[in-house]
């Protein structure tokens, strides 16, 4: 078993996640495309971990609760407004879906596939062709 950590930008909000042996299924990433992501996250593409709810907890903070949809519950920091997880009950039964980037480790859960690709902005397909830098450009 493994414990991993997260939070918030300001660190109002810690959470744990407790991920089991690689033998069994645990948690799974993608990047969803979908307009309610893009639009909730200000992103063109929103990285997703989804866990067992028994496997969650909160160690720090209440997140402020977004009701996205009819069936989905987004949370958030107050303070900092860092979007932090999804829960869907309907479409997610027992499962929370953490934004990946919040966890200390992000490198810990790799992206597995992209999602909802029927709503994903054009130009995201060929992103990946773009200039890349270190850091900014000169000039």
């Amino acid at each position: 078993m493994s414990n991993h950590e997260g939070g918030c930008h300001c660190g109002a909000v810690r959470f744990a996640v407790e991920t089991t042996d690689e033998s069994e299924q645990g948690p799974r990433t993608a990047l969803c495309h979908c307009t309610d992501c893009r639009r909730c996250a200000g992103a063109p593409a929103v990285g997703w971990t989804a866990v067992a709810s028994s496997t969650f907890k909160l160690l720090q903070g209440t997140p402020a609760v977004y009701q996205s949809s009819a069936l989905a519950q987004r949370s958030f920091c107050a303070k900092c407004g860092t979007g932090l997880y999804y829960v869907n009950e309907t479409v997610l039964p027992g499962l929370v879906d953490i934004q990946t980037a919040t966890f200390d480790d992000p490198q810990a859960f790799p992206a597995m596939a992209h999602i909802q690709m029927a709503d994903a902005i054009e130009w995201m397909t060929t992103a990946h062709e773009l200039p890349a830098f270190e850091r900014f450009p000169e000039g």
